[in-house]
């Protein structure tokens, strides 16, 4: 049969806890606080010193700052120590102090408030990189509209100009231009400004159809648009 395995952290853990537990309990029975009373102050302390460890943990996972947190893990510890300290010969348990008496009596107002703030606070969120938004950010497709219909060509009927006035030839009409919406051509800005920043040399029409997924006339008016 194989005996289970002793953890020697776990032991010591223990320990430590339980004498904590014990002088806080003889500092509150000193302090005026008799019965069961005297056992609810460290039941108190820890619970709160423990509340605050899990807080930390909890924001520090999100990056989120935990500065509430620290502030009362600082605060459970001081009591806890000050317990420790306060009981190993340095004060006379028979004639406790009037400010620890006011310390004592105060610290369950003190306790119930932190734990509260502790308990109900917003819990922080992880903001991606900048990196992580720009390749999760879906390439747009617009709709290209098609091009016209040709009309079939006829002969146009003759007109006789005034001598005067030569006819002017028809100027031809405008190019259409490709529609580019505005947050594509943000998100080509971003990477061709990336292009310039790793290689030194702007982002030709080429590379920026590969990068963007769009078709050559289409990564042709963008490069027109970011030049």
């Amino acid at each position: 049969m194989r005996l289970p395995r002793v953890d020697a952290v776990l032991v010591q853990a223990a320990i430590a806890g339980a004498l904590s537990f014990a002088h806080l309990h003889d500092l509150a029975q000193a302090a005026g606080q008799h019965g069961w009373k005297a056992w609810a102050y460290p039941v108190s302390v820890d619970l709160l010193l423990v509340a605050a460890w899990h807080r930390m943990r909890v924001l520090r996972a999100t990056n989120s700052p935990a500065p509430a947190a620290w502030t009362w893990f600082a605060i459970a510890l001081t009591a806890s120590l000050g317990a420790n300290v306060a009981t190993a010969g340095l004060l006379d348990l028979a004639h406790v102090p009037a400010w620890l008496r006011i310390l004592v009596a105060g610290w369950p107002a003190l306790a119930f408030f932190g734990g509260t703030l502790l308990a109900h606070g917003a819990t922080g969120t992880a903001r991606p990189a900048d990196s992580e938004v720009e390749e999760e950010l879906p390439l747009y497709e617009p709709e290209i509209a098609p091009p016209p219909t040709a009309v079939p060509d006829s002969e146009p009927e003759p007109v006789e100009a005034p001598e005067a006035v030569p006819a002017l030839p028809a100027a031809p009409p405008p190019p259409q231009a490709v529609p580019v919406p505005a947050a594509l051509v943000e998100h080509a800005r971003k990477v061709a400004d990336d292009h310039r920043a790793r290689t030194g040399t702007p982002i030709d029409p080429d590379t920026l159809r590969v990068r963007l997924g769009v078709p050559p006339h289409f990564a042709d008016a963008i490069a027109a648009q970011l030049a």
